[in-house]
């Protein structure tokens, strides 16, 4: 199975299994001399870990990560970091029934075709719980970022099912477990979300996440523009059916007078392109928006087939997500970071002797 890597400079390889001993990834192209320590990473993983609200998953996982290489004295050598963490709560018992059948929706069918065979045991690698590697491995990327040039990745979750924000206070979004930059909208998400549980159903949801104080220049034109990377590394989420840069589909019902970012020796006036023109950073604030389905592994009964094509009724037991988007959160962060970290050391790599005539605009007026 190929494809477990991502970037060119600062890479990141995860391996592991939904209810394996463990999963684990190795970072390589870390610059060296980066204070780092296992607390650095563990915030986000808390974040994203399962457990720790009603709204989400039952499975306990401490989700403690370990750095088995890479740092000496407390600071990045330069040479590979690798990270482990442990599977606790593994209750493979719940996917035996379903077995020999194929969860509707999930990637079950395209799995057992692709390789033959599967491990059914909670999806297996298809399973989003590969993502808290995703999540350490961003966290070196965010601390170096933020200390090295003073970007800050932040997201939320926009949109759940018919409920969406009206404002964005980043103030606010860790203080709930819906991620919500908006107060005014917890009750109505709460409500939602109850109804849904006894209901036995999921829902989709939008997440959001931005990056403000990255440099003008990021991006390798032509088939590496920064919007095509962090395009494919959100679509790499689990979950994710589309992905917006900047306005994104809104753009249909603009014109050119409308959708065009004037700029002036005081800076920017808009942003509709989302920090992003020609596929290389402007300055100002990079803003994604992704659209996450709603997970297919839920208590009501769909039909399907079993592995010998006969007709099948398949009824997820086990513990899941009603809403995955709440989760992605800080995945979308660590994805974002990452991306940005390897375009820093691609950019400084060709780059760092470039000067221009040109000065820089500030990222809005």
């Amino acid at each position: 199975m190929s494809g477990n890597t991502i970037g060119k400079i600062f890479t990141v390889t995860t391996f592991g299994e939904s209810h394996g001993i463990a999963i684990g990834g190795v970072v390589d192209g870390c610059p060296p001399g980066l204070e780092l320590h296992e607390d650095d990473l563990q915030g986000d993983l808390d974040r994203r870990k399962p457990g720790t609200s009603r709204f989400t998953t039952a499975r306990r996982e401490d989700d403690e990560v370990k750095i088995l290489s890479g740092i000496f004295e407390g600071k990045t050598t330069g040479t590979s970091i690798g990270l482990l963490i442990n599977n606790k709560d593994q209750r493979s018992q719940d996917y035996s029934k379903i077995k020999d059948s194929f969860r509707p929706g999930h990637a079950d069918y395209t799995y057992q075709q692709k390789f033959g065979f599967r491990d059914y045991r909670g999806g297996g690698r298809s399973s989003a719980r590969e993502t808290a590697v995703r999540v350490a491995a961003g966290g070196i990327a965010k601390k170096y970022l933020k200390q090295q040039y003073g970007i800050e990745v932040r997201g939320y979750l926009s949109q759940l099912g018919p409920i969406a924000v009206d404002k964005v206070d980043h103030n606010v979004t860790n203080t709930n477990p819906f991620f919500c930059p908006d107060d005014t909208k917890l009750e109505a998400l709460e409500t939602y979300m109850k109804d849904l549980k006894k209901e036995g159903n999921s829902i989709g949801a939008r997440v959001s996440v931005s990056a403000t104080n990255v440099p003008v220049g990021l991006g390798e034109p032509v088939f590496d523009r920064l919007d095509a990377d962090i395009a494919h590394a959100m679509m790499g989420i689990n979950a994710v059916k589309g992905v917006e840069i900047g306005d994104g589909f809104d753009v249909v019902n603009q014109k050119g007078t409308e959708h065009r970012d004037e700029m002036s020796p005081e800076g920017f006036h808009t942003n509709h392109a989302g920090g992003i023109l020609g596929g290389i950073s402007s300055g100002q604030e990079i803003l994604v928006h992704m659209a996450l389905k709603p997970t297919s592994s839920i208590s009501i009964s769909g039909d399907s087939v079993d592995i010998n094509g006969k007709p099948a009724e398949v009824i997820t037991k086990g513990r899941h997500d009603p809403c995955v988007g709440i989760r992605a959160v800080p995945i979308a962060e660590a994805m974002l970071a990452i991306i940005l970290m390897d375009h820093l050391l691609r950019h400084r790599a060709q780059n760092s002797l470039v000067t221009s005539i040109t000065p820089v605009i500030p990222a809005q007026r």
